[in-house]
């Protein structure tokens, strides 16, 4: 049975298979992500991740308003996921998953005049780079939103387990509890 989220991923990969980014990512047989998917960089045009930067860059957080309501996004306005298969200390997206799914990368800080009450942290993934946690969630954009304030990967299930976006409130301030790892997430 096909869902609306199920046909809006399957949107989402027709879409990036004719930008020739399937292509790319199912030829790649590396397990760790390159650091050309730098969410914390400068984009390339309409993307919301870039080339280089490595670890040492700025992995600078806003809020952006969306359909969603306001959501956590990087310093671009795109906004940033989690997956619900990872744990605090160690992302399960790498390889073909990084391609969609971006980590976002380098020394987390709050972009200027916003607050952000979730604390900001880090985790090393495979490789050696420096992935950006928000409540101790690794940080990720996805590869279909190609417009500052897209929620494209809200609710998709993808490489094992769903995404969602970060919900907060217009100041930044992100929900009392947790998410869930079992479908739910920041209330939608």
């Amino acid at each position: 049975m096909h869902t609306a989220k199920t046909r809006r991923y399957a949107w989402a990969i027709a879409g990036l298979a004719t930008a020739g980014l399937l292509t790319a990512a199912c030829s790649s047989s590396s397990s760790t992500p390159s650091n050309s998917g730098n969410a914390g960089s400068t984009p390339a045009a309409s993307s919301p991740s870039a080339a280089a930067g490595g670890s040492s860059s700025q992995a600078e957080l806003k809020t952006e308003k969306t359909k969603l309501g306001t959501v956590l996004a990087n310093s671009q306005g795109f906004t940033v996921y989690w997956f619900a298969a990872d744990t605090a200390t160690k992302s399960n997206c790498t390889g073909a998953c990084a391609t969609y799914w971006p980590p976002v990368t380098g020394t987390p800080m709050a972009a200027s005049g916003v607050t952000l009450s979730g604390k900001l942290g880090t985790i090393t993934r495979s490789g050696g780079v420096t992935q950006v946690t928000y409540n101790g969630h690794p940080l990720y954009t996805f590869k279909a939103d190609t417009a500052p304030g897209q929620v494209n990967g809200n609710g998709v299930d993808g490489f094992g387990a769903k995404w969602y976006a970060i919900k907060t409130g217009a100041s930044g301030a992100a929900p009392a509890s947790s998410p869930s790892h079992s479908g739910g997430g920041y209330g939608y």
